[in-house]
């Protein structure tokens, strides 16, 4: 963790969470902090510096109580903002309404044939409508993405989605059926950095160029797996361009007697913090997008990366250990970069280059989390597919009135995650397999008519 490894340890410490949680914390808010300042030199270009994280673990692991004591002087400093945005407001109203009369009186002399001319001269003068003071929030929870843009928009252009509920965001409005491809696509494009693009009734057409998002999302195992198992989520390459960690529990081993206090190392990490957060993002003045500076590769470090990513390639071909995680493999060369150009600016806002050592700890950092990536992907497929056939077991057990059923009869009438011919047959493949249905032979009459497919199920002390 480089330099921030001394925070990191003073929360584990105070805590006694799996150190894993603090680390995603550090590192999550490091990227939010830096992310406007440059951008990162990667084998495929100049990539932003912001940092996808997703955090799995049970409630009670203390999750938020990680975020929280790093986050603390984030908030702290988006109130201190927001209470000197309230004090400007109220000039800016007073503005406002003397540019908005004045506008309406030479618009009322537009109207008289004698001082339309004048009128033209004056509204030229007027200028344009004053803005409103921009939100200084640098964090939001659970934005549709219609919202976040609009914050985009109105307020800084280097944001963190934070949420230590994170299901919230991934279950809500936001990822909802006839809206998740979208918002999918537009954190997609946030995460590469590409411009962004709304068209809204009533507000028209605009582009944001140069706006930077990090995430850091901490969710329960449930929420995860379900997640982790949906295709739209896996194909549309949003979940390999998350950090994924969920480390072992922790619960049953935190002796309180064995808490470590290490007030100052959390001092000097929110000192830090606020010292970045003080520094003026490289802003247009009139557009609001930031004007990053390049973050140069040293010739050590980008050998290291070369290296680095040609053993991740040759891991990916056929039979190799890396084949069922291609995409989180042909992203980890890139985290790495970010992860490198988060830790260097962390030690020095103004620094140039990332060295060799800074690489070589971002590579340690980026194995870890492709090891958590193959290891949770194909967990969290297991986990889905016993879910799915237990709520099939369960529904045909107490909520199907026949002996037998089709498919046809699930899609139409069975459990919700199970309207879909090809998740069916998976569920009663996965049933048969321990003896809780038995296919009978294609033809057989049930219900007056002759199926081509067609399971007897078998209920407890019944005999098939």
């Amino acid at each position: 963790m480089g330099p921030l490894r001394e925070a990191v340890e003073a929360v584990q410490g105070a805590t006694l969470a799996p150190v894993a949680i603090p680390a995603q914390s550090a590192l999550a808010v490091a990227a939010l902090a830096v992310q406007g300042f440059a951008d990162v030199e990667t084998l495929g270009g100049f990539r932003p510096l912001s940092i996808y994280a997703l955090t799995i673990a049970l409630s009670g692991e203390r999750k938020s109580s990680c975020d929280a004591k790093l986050l603390a002087p984030l908030w702290d400093y988006e109130r201190e903002q927001e209470k000197a945005r309230q004090d400007a407001l109220e000039g800016w109203r007073n503005n406002h309404a003397i540019w908005k009369g004045e506008r309406e009186r030479i618009l009322g002399d537009a109207k008289k044939p004698e001082k339309k001319a004048g009128a033209r001269v004056d509204l030229e003068k007027l200028g344009p409508e004053p803005s409103a003071p921009p939100s200084t929030d640098r964090t939001v929870r659970n934005p549709t993405y219609e919202g976040l843009t609009r914050q985009f928009r109105e307020g800084c252009p280097s944001l963190g989605i934070f949420s230590d509920e994170g299901g919230q965001f991934l279950g809500g409005y936001a990822m909802k059926s006839e809206n998740r491809q979208a918002t999918l696509a537009a954190l997609n494009d946030a995460w590469q950095g590409q411009p962004i693009k709304r068209t809204l009734s009533g507000e028209g057409a605009y582009t944001l160029y140069g706006r930077r998002l990090s995430v850091h999302l901490m969710v329960q195992p449930g929420v995860a797996r379900t997640f982790m198992a949906d295709p739209m989520a896996a194909d549309t390459g949003f979940l390999p361009r998350f950090l994924i960690t969920e480390p072992p529990s922790a619960i049953g081993y935190r002796l309180t007697s064995q808490a470590r206090e290490n007030p100052a190392a959390l001092e000097a990490f929110g000192a830090r913090l606020r010292a970045i957060l003080e520094t003026p993002l490289p802003a247009n003045p009139d557009t609001g997008a930031l004007e990053s500076r390049p973050l140069w590769l040293s010739p050590e470090a980008k050998a290291l990366l070369v290296q680095f990513s040609d053993a991740i390639e040759a891991e990916q071909g056929p039979g190799r250990t890396l084949r069922r995680v291609t995409g989180y493999a042909s992203k980890i060369a890139e985290q790495a970069a970010r992860i490198a150009g988060v830790l260097t600016l962390w030690a020095d806002l103004h620094a140039q280059r990332i060295d060799a050592q800074t690489m070589t700890d971002a590579i340690e950092l980026a194995q870890f989390y492709l090891t958590e990536a193959l290891r949770l992907s194909d967990a969290a497929t297991v986990s889905v597919e016993i879910e799915r056939a237990d709520a099939l077991r369960v529904w045909l057990l107490e909520g199907w009135g026949h002996p037998d059923v089709t498919v046809r009869d699930i899609v139409q009438n069975g459990p919700n995650a199970l309207r879909e011919s090809p998740k069916a047959r998976a569920a009663l493949a996965l049933l048969e397999g321990h003896g809780w249905v038995v296919k009978l032979e294609a033809g057989t009459i049930v219900r007056g008519a002759a199926r081509k497919e067609v399971w007897r199920i078998v209920r407890p002390g019944n005999v098939v």
